[in-house]
């Protein structure tokens, strides 16, 4: 087999390969043998049809289709590596030439990892960040853990912000019932601003046993088209209105929180050191963020869109399994929040080109700097993976196969620590 490049415009080329005739014949030998399996002509028991015979009934040429399906998923891998090209999506096969007794010849149109033209990307000017944690971040958060306690007691007068309310509600455009706008017994905090712009408002000053009609209009871009921008009213009946009784910030309290402490002041100086250490640890992800943004922007590079469709389906993948971990489907999310799914898909496009590109330029930076991983610190990846999984560290390798992701992905890490290590604090 042989196989020549040719660069086209952008980030593709063309890939033609030959493969000896001799490899050919191996290859209708072995399509024949599984095609004979299962012809039964006349005269012939099932799975005994000779070569002779197969030829002149159906003619060679039948078999093509099935000795290309044979030859592909070993001449196109060879090929790549002969020509050394990264192909970052499936090819678009081509036949060239193939005929009887002959070599046969075919084309690929391969997209390949596109090449990066590094800016600066050592001695980076970032931000100091501020680390020190005062006695008012303190008290702020006892405060939040504080309100964590509250309890939902019942209320007799009327709900007001904070408070939170059960009610049934069905929605209806111009006098008809809509779709999805219907709902009993449901919790509702008032101020959570979960629901459509203005339902929550017009709940608070009303009391439990009443009925409320709630208008309200749906936003432009909301993404049930047949809604948008319409005027609808929800009536709503409100079974309960609970708020939330905080208890006192004292000892007891403090043991509630956290059966580690005796006392508040046991809980203060704990609290302290965990605001510490979050701070400390978003200083590092400021810097790395204010970093990598500027490397990433001083370097040029020709983005495959496919590399981005490629991203951005499994940046939707990852949100639908989010969305279904908290109990709702996409459409009760973009219902809840107003947001659409063509807006969604619009980010989720622009956070995957980002995402893309600053990978293939720390891809680039390793390669210019020669970071290398060692197999002791893939070994450590993969136990580390085995523990927090809490699987044994065969299966763990077994999952993931021949251990190229896990490499893949320690080099840049590697290469994100050399950039901020680099760069200097202003």
């Amino acid at each position: 087999m042989t196989a020549q490049w040719t660069k086209q415009e952008g980030n593709e080329g063309k890939l033609t390969i030959t493969i000896p005739k001799e490899d050919v014949k191996v290859a209708l030998d072995e399509a024949f043998k599984k095609v004979r399996k299962t012809l039964a002509p006349k005269g012939f028991r099932k799975g005994k049809l000779p070569r002779q015979i197969f030829n002149q009934m159906y003619g060679e040429a039948s078999l093509y289709n099935d000795a290309l399906d044979i030859l592909l998923p070993k001449v196109y891998p060879a090929a790549i590596d002969e020509v050394g090209i990264n192909p970052v999506a499936s090819p678009n096969v081509d036949i060239e030439k193939i005929e009887a007794d002959a070599d046969w010849v075919i084309s690929a149109i391969v997209t390949v990892k596109p090449e990066v033209k590094l800016g600066e990307y050592k001695g980076l000017k970032v931000d100091k960040a501020d680390v020190e944690v005062s006695d008012e971040d303190v008290q702020h958060e006892l405060a939040h853990l504080q309100s964590h306690q509250a309890e939902l007691v019942f209320k007799e007068d009327a709900a007001a912000k904070g408070d939170t309310v059960v009610i049934d509600f069905d929605g209806y455009l111009d006098g008809e019932q809509f779709e999805g706008g219907k709902a009993e017994n449901y919790s509702l905090e008032l101020g959570s601003n979960s629901f459509i712009p203005g339902f929550e408002e017009q709940l608070e000053g009303k009391k439990a046993g009443e009925n409320v009609s709630v208008n309200v209009t749906f936003p432009e871009d909301y993404q049930a088209e047949d809604l948008a921008g319409k005027a609808v009213e929800f009536k709503v009946a409100i079974h309960e209105v609970k708020t939330k009784e905080v208890p006192e910030l004292d000892d007891e309290l403090a043991k509630d929180i956290d059966n580690e402490v005796e006392t508040l002041a046991e809980l203060t100086e704990k609290v302290k050191a965990r605001l510490t250490e979050d701070k400390a640890t978003k200083a590092v992800q400021a810097k790395e963020n204010q970093a990598l943004g500027q490397a990433v922007e001083n370097a040029e590079v020709d983005v495959p869109e496919v590399m981005i469709e490629q991203e951005t389906e499994m940046l939707k993948k990852q949100f639908t399994q989010d969305i279904e971990a908290q109990g709702l489907t996409t459409e009760l999310y973009f219902q809840f929040t107003g947001q659409t799914e063509e807006a969604l898909n619009e980010q989720m496009a622009t956070d995957a080109g980002g995402r893309v590109k600053t990978n293939l330029v720390l891809d680039a930076i390793a390669k210019a700097e020669g970071i290398e991983v060692t197999e002791e610190e893939v070994n450590e990846e993969v136990a580390r993976l085995a523990e927090m999984y809490k699987m044994d560290v065969p299966t763990v390798r077994m999952a993931l196969g021949d251990l190229t992701t896990v490499t893949e992905d320690l080099q840049i890490r590697k290469a994100v620590k050399f950039v901020v290590d680099n760069s200097v604090e202003a």
